[in-house]
């Protein structure tokens, strides 16, 4: 039977290509794990902004991760596996800046994919938490008031959250890294980079 997957993210799932747009398809990172699966398909919901549990008062749009995962779960179970990468912009300081905080944010959506009341007696989907590249200086300009030492305090903290809760883990900077033209996006390689790491991690584990 065909393994459904959710890929729950912000603009690094959604496919940012820093300083050009947006990625060709079959070069985000979640297209490159469903081709490189046996019969599963992803179901992606990349938003760029998107936070893991905090509210944004500039964005149009909903960016606050724990208020729209309930309706993604409801949209796209049954689910076998949430892949969520978050974190990103949890570190804007204008939004948290913290990254404890963003660690907390995480388990709570952890929290969300086990309480979530699946209909038709179906139980909650594994949880893979992937931590988000380190931010690095970029070639000019800011990184829009990120830190480059929180980033890097993420992947412990998320680690811990995993172990916790029991679920995957991924830290995206042992496999890729931010590009230098906007120090928080990630280029083609780099994206693709990340798929592959989750899918052999997929692979190994034999969840799927």
């Amino acid at each position: 039977m065909t393994k459904q997957i959710l890929a729950y993210g912000d603009s690094l799932t959604w496919g940012a290509n820093p300083g050009i747009g947006r990625h060709r398809f079959e070069d985000r990172w979640p297209s490159i794990v469903e081709a490189a699966l046996f019969d599963a398909r992803l179901v992606t919901e990349g938003l760029p902004g998107r936070t893991t549990c905090f509210d944004d008062p500039s964005a149009t749009e909903d960016r606050n991760g724990a208020r729209t995962l309930p309706v993604l779960l409801g949209s796209h179970y049954p689910l076998d596996l949430a892949i969520i990468m978050l974190g990103t912009n949890d570190l804007k300081s204008q939004i948290c800046g913290r990254a404890e905080d963003a660690a907390a944010g995480m388990e709570r959506l952890v929290e969300i994919v086990a309480d979530y009341p699946y209909g038709h007696g179906h139980v909650p989907p594994k949880v893979m938490i992937v931590s988000p590249p380190h931010f690095r200086q970029p070639a000019g300009g800011s990184l829009s008031g990120r830190d480059i030492q929180e980033s890097k305090r993420l992947a412990d903290l998320y680690r811990a959250v995993a172990e916790r809760r029991e679920c995957l883990f991924l830290d995206a900077s042992t496999v890729a890294e931010a590009s230098a033209a906007d120090g928080v996006h990630l280029d083609a390689a780099n994206t693709r980079a990340i798929g592959a790491a989750i899918a052999d991690l997929l692979k190994k584990t034999g969840l799927l």
